[in-house]
């Protein structure tokens, strides 16, 4: 059983899109198979990921609080786009179908007509630079295309067309139910004709009657810079082809941005942690820090203290829409050395008894950073 999709990210039913946004990037950082090798990790990130797409989309987060989790082929399930048939009304147009006849509202579907084909999902793994700064590539997608042979009828070309047997040329089949308010009889798409109203005596020979083949289709990307893990790229008329003359699907393309060995980043800003020696920090120096445009020059000025940030104004990650970029923030760590020279130890010790009577400014419950090295020094 599935659990609610709140619960699944931790935020509450009222939550607005940012604290939704904000704890899917969490969650989904914690459970991305690359980083978590935990055995279930990746069933974690999936679920994140798919109460994320629901709740991040106004239509089906508002269609989700109201009839909750449905049938994966109907409602919010995997893999699916949108989660409803073609009446809009989801797993409940057949409800209305029942007792209307079809389409909800009493009106019938003309099987005949035109129907947009399925859109497709494809997921795509980049570089966390390729992301930066975005990248063109070309992607083979698996999916379905008219088969040429027959040009979508399903019949062997020239072979002979007769009535369909089962609907006698309607393109709809009468299904009778029992229901708790008497027999209720339906209309439906004929399965056998798949509501065209005719079959072909002879099979095409290609796609053998179903009018569709299996085709790797090479689809050309242009990913923006700025794109984050999980954004979807849309490619309209992508996905599958339509029916009755309808309009291709489209396909939508789930990045999945790879993490970084040295850079993170939040949002739009770059996060990093430099290390620096006790020297540097003490009385100053210029250090290079490595920025996803190369290694750029920073000032530490005397007196820096441990994990003291500095920003780099416009080294982060560009806005997706509008101009800019973000900031890149180094995080300073000091270094303390394992092993000392003698000599080494001389003139520690010889800065220690300098700054024996120097005012240290120190958090009243700390002690004094030098203190705390001199007993260290000496083994206490």
């Amino acid at each position: 059983m599935k659990r609610d999709y709140y619960e699944v990210l931790g935020v509450a039913k009222d939550a607005d899109a940012e604290d939704v946004k904000k704890a899917y990037r969490k969650l989904a950082r914690q459970y991305h198979p690359d980083v978590n090798k935990e055995a279930n990790a990746e069933e974690k990130f999936k679920e994140v990921k798919e109460a994320y797409d629901v709740l991040s989309d106004t239509q089906k987060r508002s269609q989700y609080d109201r009839f909750g989790h449905q049938d994966p082929n109907q409602g919010f399930g995997q893999g699916g786009f949108g989660g409803f048939d073609s009446s809009g009304m989801g797993g409940f147009g057949d409800i209305f179908d029942m007792f209307f006849g079809g389409g909800g509202g009493g009106r019938r579907s003309n099987p005949n007509a035109p129907r947009k084909g399925s859109d497709l999902q494809y997921s795509m793994s980049i570089e966390f630079t390729e992301a930066v700064f975005g990248k063109e590539a070309d992607v083979e997608i698996p999916k379905e295309a008219e088969c040429d042979t027959c040009h979508g009828t399903g019949g062997k070309p020239g072979a002979d067309v007769e009535t369909c047997k089962t609907c006698n040329g309607s393109g709809q089949q009468e299904v009778q139910a029992n229901t708790p308010f008497g027999k209720i009889v339906n209309r439906r798409v004929c399965q056998t004709c798949e509501g065209k109203g005719k079959v072909y005596k002879e099979k095409c020979g290609t796609c053998r009657g179903a009018g569709r083949v299996k085709v790797r289709r090479k689809i050309h990307l242009n990913i923006p810079a700025g794109v984050d893990d999980g954004a979807q790229l849309r490619v309209t008329g992508e996905g599958e082809p339509g029916f009755n003359g309808g309009p291709a699907g489209d396909l939508y393309v789930v990045l999945r941005v790879k993490n970084h060995d040295f850079f993170e980043r939040e949002g739009n800003d770059i996060y990093c942690e430099v290390p620096i020696s006790f020297g540097q920090a003490a009385l100053g120096a210029e250090i290079e820090v490595p920025t996803v445009d190369g290694r750029v020059k920073l000032k530490v000025p005397a007196g820096t203290q441990t994990e003291t940030f500095f920003r780099l104004r416009g080294k982060g990650v560009p806005f997706l829409r509008g101009s800019g970029r973000g900031d890149q923030h180094v995080k300073v760590r000091i270094v303390t050395p394992k092993k000392l020279t003698d000599r080494q130890k001389e003139l520690v010790m010889e800065l220690f008894e300098m700054n024996e009577g120097a005012v240290v400014e120190t958090h009243a419950s700390d002690e004094s950073f030098f203190e705390r090295m001199k007993r260290a020094f000496r083994g206490e």
